[in-house]
């Protein structure tokens, strides 16, 4: 699986084309309303004001349109629920259950969504769709996937061991939600909620988080007031070809700094790896992380490479179109090619297997360590 997915989120100039859209309807029908445009994360991108809307609607349409976001779903369906007795619905977080808040989608995504406040569900709801059936525009954005939050904690795990410190490592997306969390059984509690929060800090600021704590250290407490925001280092953005995917976090090793080490360690992995055009390099930490449980290291276009892990012999393998190209890290197996050939294996050997031909692990080391790189032909 791939460290990094491309995905299409409403930019600036669709979300006013969408707001536009909406607001046109809402001054046709003489409708007193606030138009809030998100993007999938549901934070605020365009934000509309007839005239005489009651200063209420603001934040009753922000609240609409991330509703709508973040549920992928318009907001009358959770209105509907609770008015249908289903009363636990009211406590889902981030969920206002108010009619008028629709997904903007492209393709079946979504990229955003569009809510209104002011008049009567049906009637917000209806300027809300006229935004959505406008013909807006998006933007491509890259964003970490599950693959590559955890390879990043993984990351952070393996250093953390070898160094005899047991730290809570939170990955979360570009728009700062939680992905992947290490948790090791030594780790205090309070550390789960504390690197969540400086990962969030790295991932919607766009920077490390360290940068706010030496702000408030420096003279200027009011960083202590940036919203959604805390000023303790250990929070270190996943940059990939200049863009930040999502933020890594760290708390209770054994000192602030190291925090800030393990989480920029974690992050440098997934950017060295995560884009079409970086460097093709890892940290020995990550490596050794993806050899304990075997799995994907690199996704490129055209090729494949695993860090191979088995305990013994396996299922014969035919590919049709990919060629196997091993090098054995550790340990001893037997490979069996063409249905006859054994093949001894070693650490240092390296054995190509062409497409097309059977091959069959038939006895192995506990554990057998291998790099396999798949090229398609």
């Amino acid at each position: 699986m791939p460290l990094v997915r491309t995905r299409r989120v409403i930019d600036a100039a669709g979300a006013a084309v969408v707001a536009g859209a909406a607001e046109r309807l809402a001054r046709d029908r003489g409708h007193r309303v606030v138009i809030a445009v998100v993007d999938p994360s549901g934070e605020l991108v365009e934000l509309r004001r007839t005239e005489g809307a009651q200063v209420a609607s603001s934040r009753v349409a922000v609240d609409k349109a991330r509703t709508a976001a973040i549920f992928v779903r318009p907001s009358r369906e959770l209105e509907e629920q609770v008015g249908g007795g289903r009363l636990g619905a009211l406590a889902l977080a981030g969920a206002r259950a108010l009619t008028g808040g629709i997904p903007l989608r492209v393709d079946g995504q979504v990229v955003g969504a569009v809510g209104t406040s002011g008049e009567t569900p049906d009637e917000d709801e209806a300027v809300s769709l006229a935004g959505a059936a406008s013909d807006f525009s998006t933007a491509e954005a890259r964003w970490l996937t599950a693959e590559g939050a955890r390879l990043a904690a993984e990351a952070v795990r393996a250093a953390a061991t070898a160094r005899g410190v047991a730290p809570v490592a939170a990955v979360v997306d570009a728009g700062g939600e939680l992905l992947f969390l290490w948790r090791p059984d030594d780790a205090q509690v309070a550390s789960v909620q504390v690197a969540t929060d400086k990962a969030r800090t790295a991932a919607i600021y766009r920077r490390p988080s360290k940068d706010f704590e030496d702000q408030a250290a420096g003279g200027r407490p009011s960083a202590l007031h940036l919203a959604r925001a805390v000023p303790l280092q250990g929070g270190m953005p996943i940059l990939v070809s200049g863009e930040v995917v999502g933020a890594v976090g760290v708390s209770g090793a054994s000192s602030a700094d190291e925090d800030q080490e393990l989480a920029a360690l974690g992050a440098g992995v997934v950017a060295e790896g995560g884009g079409p055009a970086a460097a093709v390099r890892f940290a020995d930490a990550a490596v050794r992380a993806r050899f304990e449980t075997g799995g994907l290291l690199l996704d490129g276009p055209r090729y494949k490479l695993d860090a191979g892990r088995r305990t013994g012999p396996g299922e014969v393998e035919l590919h049709e179109r990919e060629v196997d190209i091993m090098r054995v890290v550790s340990g001893t197996a037997t490979v069996v090619t063409g249905g006859d050939t054994r093949h001894e294996l070693a650490s240092g050997d390296v054995l190509v297997i062409p497409e097309g031909v059977p091959h069959q692990f038939v006895a192995a080391s506990d554990p057998f360590l291998y790099l396999v790189v798949k090229v398609e032909v």
